[in-house]
């Protein structure tokens, strides 16, 4: 039970800090402020972050957190391709309302330099484990083009999400970064679930 009560208190604390770096900008966003709002200590957000710059590597967890919302609103029936396109077309509406550009840059960049854990490239993330279950369920169905293995596909998917990340950051958001991606991402998949 305490693993889940430290788990949640974590939760909490990234959540609250994303909702105010959003709101108030990073720089205007104090540790007292993400106290305040996540309803926990300062002894508690000093036990999981050294500081208010450690918290930057933890969005990918953020996106992990919607991923697990997002399990329950599949539909269990739809094609294996359709629900790697709903994963990505919620997901990148999430970034669009509730995450600034500037701080998804930060992420990006910080993953370049960072001589410690890439979150982002983290196999243990529920992104990575959800990516695979359904790709492993594609093979299973026959969806997937036979060339391809569960590996091959789920990179792909990473590498072409994060392509896509980094160029609207590049371009400072000038388009819909959803709708671009609802155009495209089908197309880029395609290959992997050919005649299916």
């Amino acid at each position: 039970m305490k693993k889940k009560s430290t788990q949640n208190t974590k939760k909490k604390i990234v959540s609250a800090a994303w909702k105010l770096f959003y709101e108030q900008g990073y720089d205007d966003t104090t540790v007292d402020d993400i106290v305040g709002e996540s309803g926990t200590s300062k002894g508690s957000f000093y036990h999981y972050f050294s500081s208010k710059d450690e918290l930057l590597s933890s969005l990918a967890y953020l996106f992990d957190e919607k991923y697990e919302e997002l399990i329950d609103g599949m539909d269990s029936g739809m094609p294996c391709v359709e629900k790697l396109l709903f994963l990505n077309r919620e997901l990148f509406r999430m970034i669009e309302n509730s995450v600034s550009i500037d701080l998804l840059a930060k992420l990006l960049s910080s993953q370049l330099v960072t001589r410690g854990d890439k979150s982002l490239l983290d196999r243990n993330r529920t992104y990575f484990k959800l990516l695979r279950s359904i790709v492993i369920e594609a093979q299973q169905k026959g969806e997937t083009a036979e060339n391809f293995s569960v590996n091959d596909i789920v990179k792909a998917y990473a590498l072409y999400e994060r392509a896509l990340l980094y160029d609207w950051c590049l371009c400072n958001g000038e388009y819909s970064l959803s709708s671009y991606s609802n155009i495209h991402f089908p197309m880029f998949l395609d290959k992997y679930f050919e005649n299916k």
